[in-house]
């Protein structure tokens, strides 16, 4: 298989992919679609009963070499598009099935190289939602991997076309759904009830003041807040909300949820009434690793040039990819982050990026196996 003939396949696996779309969970046709090329390409592939997702081995799994595990997360977003609600790949989780694929494509293309690595395919489902990596670990997928490697675009204001950064070091995300459950009153005798929007406003304004180190990134809001109908003069007891919390690390998480926390449980004794907080999902922040960055950084070099590469790049999005070396603290991972013009930016629908880029992430992709084995 030639270069130009890995090219054109990259690129029609992202057109594919990109044109077929499937939300977190739901992943079914990506899946048989990942999983088809997996065999073709001499995988020993892996699916599972209870959810989406598929592995892939390659290489020589029999004798003493480490093993390098390679993740591509594989879920779409589901927003509106030009008006209509849809499945959406606006987090350019296609481009990074894309760039593996095109890996083990490069791997395939050397045939000796089939004795003297082995590579492990992670194609993720549920990033979105926080919990697919987490799965993944349930179902042994790391146990036996010793250096771990992701992929992520990046946006035109992190980096440009043309570099790549060797880790992107990613803060904690933590979301909740909450309710305020009340019951509704007439609009000329507000005494009767407690209004939810008046509620949900106090709430707006108290997590608007927490304050912690001023150091670490770290950021709270209320991303949702629906309450009230068609009729002017009810006032609404009820309401729904949502809450996004971001912290440059863990501990700084900690300390911005509990101050939430006690934030809602001060409105609930305030108003008396019941408010009821569920968390609908939860990142970690990053833990670094010197071996795999140092990895990364010589793949980059040796594609880009020592010009492309760029330091660690800081960025208070979260990514599930953490908690693999979260629960397995001996892996040696890295995300690299990839310049690509991409903009406006990362989740807008009409997200775009230089499609060139896909080469130069799957060339880095493969010159960071190598280097693992020396070759």
């Amino acid at each position: 298989m030639s270069n130009k003939t890995i090219e054109k396949k990259i690129t029609a696996t992202f057109q594919y992919l990109h044109e077929n779309a499937e939300i977190s969970w739901e992943e079914v046709q990506t899946t048989k679609y990942i999983e088809g090329i997996l065999r073709e390409s001499g995988c020993v592939v892996r699916t599972f009963d209870d959810c989406t997702g598929v592995i892939g081995d390659y290489g020589n799994f029999n004798g003493d070499l480490p093993i390098v595990a390679v993740r591509a997360d594989i879920d779409a977003l589901w927003q509106e598009v030009d008006g209509v609600f849809q499945a959406n790949h606006s987090c350019g989780h296609d481009a990074h099935m894309s760039m593996v694929l095109g890996l083990l494509w490069r791997l395939e293309q050397e045939k000796d190289l089939a004795d003297k690595v082995a590579v492990r395919f992670i194609f993720q489902p549920a990033e979105e939602k926080g919990a697919g990596a987490l799965k993944m670990v349930e179902k042994n997928v790391v146990d036996d991997v010793d250096y771990l490697f992701g992929i992520h675009l990046r946006p035109m204001q992190e980096t440009k076309m043309g570099h790549a950064a060797p880790v992107i070091v990613h803060g904690a995300t933590k979301t909740y759904k909450g309710i305020i459950k009340g019951e509704d009153a007439h609009g000329a005798r507000p005494h009767l009830n407690h209004n939810a929007i008046e509620i949900g406003t106090q709430l707006v304004n108290m997590i608007r003041q927490i304050h912690i180190d001023p150091l670490v990134p770290h950021s709270v809001k209320m991303t949702a807040l629906q309450s009230g109908g068609e009729s002017a003069n009810i006032i609404p007891g009820k309401a729904t909300f949502s809450l996004d919390l971001r912290a440059q690390t863990n501990e700084a998480m900690e300390m911005l949820d509990s101050k939430v926390n006690h934030a809602i449980d001060t409105l609930k004794n305030l108003y008396e009434t019941d408010i009821e907080l569920k968390s609908t999902g939860e990142i970690a922040a990053a833990k670094l690793n010197s071996d795999a960055i140092e990895i990364m950084e010589t793949a980059i070099e040796d594609s880009l040039g020592k010009e492309g590469v760029d330091g660690p790049l800081q960025t208070p999005g979260g990514d599930d990819f953490h908690y693999y070396t979260i629960k397995k603290p001996s892996l040696k991972a890295t995300m690299l982050g990839l310049g690509c013009d991409l903009k406006p930016g990362l989740h807008h629908p009409k997200m775009i990026f230089d499609k060139k880029a896909l080469l130069n992430g799957t060339d880095i992709l493969y010159k960071a196996v190598k280097n693992v084995y020396s070759l």
